[in-house]
């Protein structure tokens, strides 16, 4: 298992905490306690009485569970800090994207507008090539008209 590290501000103690929950999670911890209940109990074998063997195992497990549940709330205290400052830091993403999304807004209205304007001069580019036809068409008619007159005169 990996070893749970502990985040960069903390002062000794909260370190402390932090990799003591850490260990106590984890398999070597199981393997620890386990050792030292039955080296506790293998004190009977010494001729240690019984009351005495549960005096001191009851006194240790009671020292050790209170410090375990500092430690833990040390670290549930921290990591709802840290917690507050991620939501913190999701709320002005959403804001964030919240004005991202009015800046859209407003650059598809802006395309809409270069659409209509693109179509609008087109129309007039169209409408413009049309009357400029239409006026060479009549040119073209107007030359072929003093040709015709012209070659009248030249026959006269």
């Amino acid at each position: 298992m990996t070893p749970i590290k502990p985040p960069k501000k903390t002062t000794p103690l909260e370190r402390i905490a932090i990799k003591s929950t850490g260990w106590v999670g984890s398999t070597n911890s199981l393997i620890v306690h386990t050792a030292l209940f039955f080296g506790i109990f293998a004190l009977r074998l010494f001729d240690v009485r019984t009351e005495e063997i549960l005096l001191i195992l009851t006194t240790a497990v009671s020292l050790e569970a209170i410090y375990l549940a500092i430690f833990i709330q040390m670290t549930v205290n921290r990591n709802t800090q840290s917690l507050e400052e991620v939501e913190e830091d999701i709320e002005e993403i959403a804001e964030d994207v919240v004005g991202l999304e009015k800046d859209i807004d407003e650059l598809q209205e802006d395309i809409v507008e270069l659409a209509e304007d693109d179509e609008a001069e087109e129309a007039e580019e169209e409408k413009t090539k049309k009357s400029l036809q239409k006026i060479e068409t009549i040119l073209i008619q107007l030359t072929l008209e003093i040709e015709k007159i012209k070659q009248q005169q030249t026959r006269d």
